[in-house]
This record gives structure tokens, sequence and C-alpha cells, in this order.
């Protein structure tokens, strides 16, 4: 085991992914199962997210989600990854988390995004506009101010029963979001791994700008992106077509499909358009033998010295992702961690 990556908590962020052959509500009930085992492997915290009328993501109400997932275990920290704020008001949604924290203390994180919308029809749907994202600071200092009871946007005003209670704020980095989190304080969630460049520098901005706040006291780093670990690399690379493909239709048709299962996809015709964005999306990620995925996981943690690891993987077989858990807590000590806490 590496000591580098052994430092590191491990986590998940699983986006209720449909797959070819089951339905949305049956992609649910496997996040809630997948929480479960994710919990006796020793994993840190298991988030779930927010997409509205996204063709292939059946998570659409984090906050309610995370609540069925809480419910169902007991030990692992629950949260949002995250939910975007430009799309609420920010009095529900510290109702949403004070309730949540009321119901399950101590276990609750508030993962929080600034994307609106994914298409000018849901952003109406929402009620909502691209400038409703402009004020992200100021919609985020209101939020959390809800929390602390110093909110002034709304005199005489309280969000119960979150007002008093400390539900941990993670901001999750999209444009502007590392600065934003420095400002503010609060812990970084930052992706994706591929993108290694862009990723350290926002770090490194994050890391200058920090300024301690009652939420944290010094620069907190979670690094997100696809992890695969299987017995050969072909079998790890057989993880990621199932997304690689969903992406390069997405870009061709405007829409992602269902998870497909990897003997469909070998038996496809693709355009050339589509094999180029189906090829890109196969790499760059962190895939292999536990020998390789260690190797690659600690040159990452190495360069970003993160304190945390949050595990995005999709796939079709969910017996080849749980065994793909599994194998990755093992090489990261995660299973001994959880065993011990």
């Amino acid at each position: 085991m590496s000591s580098v990556i052994a430092s590191v908590r491990l986590s998940v962020l699983d986006r209720s992914r449909t797959r070819e052959g089951h339905d949305g509500p049956e992609a649910l009930r496997d996040t809630v199962r997948l929480a479960q085992q994710l919990e006796t492997l020793g994993y840190h915290r298991f988030w779930v997210s927010e997409h509205h009328s996204v063709p292939g993501v059946a998570g659409s109400a984090p906050t309610v989600l995370a609540s069925a997932v809480a419910a169902a275990t007991a030990t692992i920290r629950v949260g949002t990854g995250g939910v975007m704020l430009p799309n609420h008001q920010p009095l529900v949604v510290a109702e949403q988390f004070g309730v949540l924290e009321s119901l399950f203390p101590g276990r609750i994180d508030m993962g929080l995004g600034r994307s609106v919308g994914f298409t000018d029809g849901i952003r109406r749907a929402l009620g909502r506009d691209k400038k409703d994202a402009e004020d992200f600071a100021g919609q985020l200092e209101e939020l959390l101010g809800w929390f602390t009871g110093e909110q002034t946007a709304h005199p005489q005003v309280h969000a119960r029963p979150a007002e008093g209670l400390r539900v941990p704020p993670y901001l999750l980095a999209t444009g502007g979001g590392a600065g934003i989190a420095a400002g503010a304080g609060l812990p970084l969630v930052v992706g994706d791994i591929r993108g290694r460049d862009r990723m350290l520098a926002a770090i490194d901005r994050y890391r200058q700008e920090f300024r301690p706040s009652a939420w944290s006291e010094r620069p907190y780093v979670v690094i997100a992106g696809t992890v695969a670990v299987a017995a050969t690399e072909d079998a790890a690379r057989r993880l990621l077509m199932p997304e690689a493909w969903s992406l390069a239709y997405s870009r061709t048709h405007g829409e992602f499909p269902p998870l497909a299962p990897p003997e469909r996809i070998e038996e496809l015709t693709m355009t050339a358009k589509q094999r180029e964005s189906y090829e890109a999306g196969l790499t760059g990620h962190i895939a292999g033998t536990e020998q390789q995925v260690t190797d690659a996981l600690e040159a990452v943690v190495k360069d970003s010295a993160a304190d945390e690891v949050l595990v995005t993987t999709s796939t079709y077989d969910r017996g080849a992702l749980l065994d793909s858990f599994r194998r990755l807590a093992r090489i990261t000590g995660a299973d001994q961690r959880g065993r011990l806490e």
C-alpha cells in the first residue's frame, strides 16, 4: 500500500446513471444500494448529484436522494455533489439541509455548484436564467448566513431548523469556483483528474487566495474523477467504455443515452466524429490493474497534495463497478481505516 494514497480520504459521487434495459427508478435504488456497499468497504463519504431533464441521468432531486441514502446507511457521510445553488432560493436549500442534519446529525455534507439549467428550456422550467449564476458568491453568502443567523437579505426571516446547525459546505470548482471557495474559506472540490494542468492551476489559486473562516481554518482540497480498477488493463478499459460512448453519442445527438454494455458498443459502427470522441473519452482516466492505479493515483495525489479523492465512475456492469470499488478500497487502505473508525 502506498503511504501517499493511504493518507487521503476516499469517497464516491454517484450520478444515478440509467442503463439499457433498466429504468430511472431502478437507477435510484442502485444508488442507495451502492452507498450501503461502499459503507462496508470503508469509504468516507457518498454524494449524489443534481441534473434536470438530462436523459440517462435519474438523479434530479439530490437532497431527497441523500435522505434515502442516509436512512439506509449508518456511518458513511452523505451529501450532494452538488446542489446547483443558482437553481434554487438559498432559504429553501438551507431548510432542506437543516432537515437532513436534524434527521442524521453529524453525517451530512452540503456540496454546492454554480451551474444553472442545462438548456434554455430547462432554465425556463426552473424559473431561472443564465444570469442567475452571475451572483453565485452573493447567493452563497446568503445561504451560509441562514445557518449562522447572520443573513441580512430578508430581515426577521429565519431558516428552520437550519439556523444554528453546522452543515459542512463544499464548493465545486467550475469557472471561477476556486476563487470563490478561497474567498469564502470553504473546502474545494475540483475535477476532472483528466485535465491535470487546469486542475492543478485551480488548486494553486485556491491555496494562495484562501482566507480562514468559521467553516474551515485551512484549505481542504478534494480532487474528483473517474477511477477504474480491474484484474487486467483490458477489463478496466471495458469499465470506461459505456460512459465514453454515452459522451460520444451526446456530442452528435445532443443527449446522453442510457449506458450500454461494452459488448454492444464493440459492435457499433461509429462515424469518424463519434470514433474520435469515443477514443478521447477512454483516455486520461486513472484506470488499469491495482498496481497501475496505485502508481497513477499516487502521482496525482503527490502533484495536488489533495486531502481527499472523490471517485465519479459510472459503468453498465454493476458487479464490475463494485469490484472496482472493492479493489480501490484495498489498495488505498480505506477498507482497513473503515474498520478502525
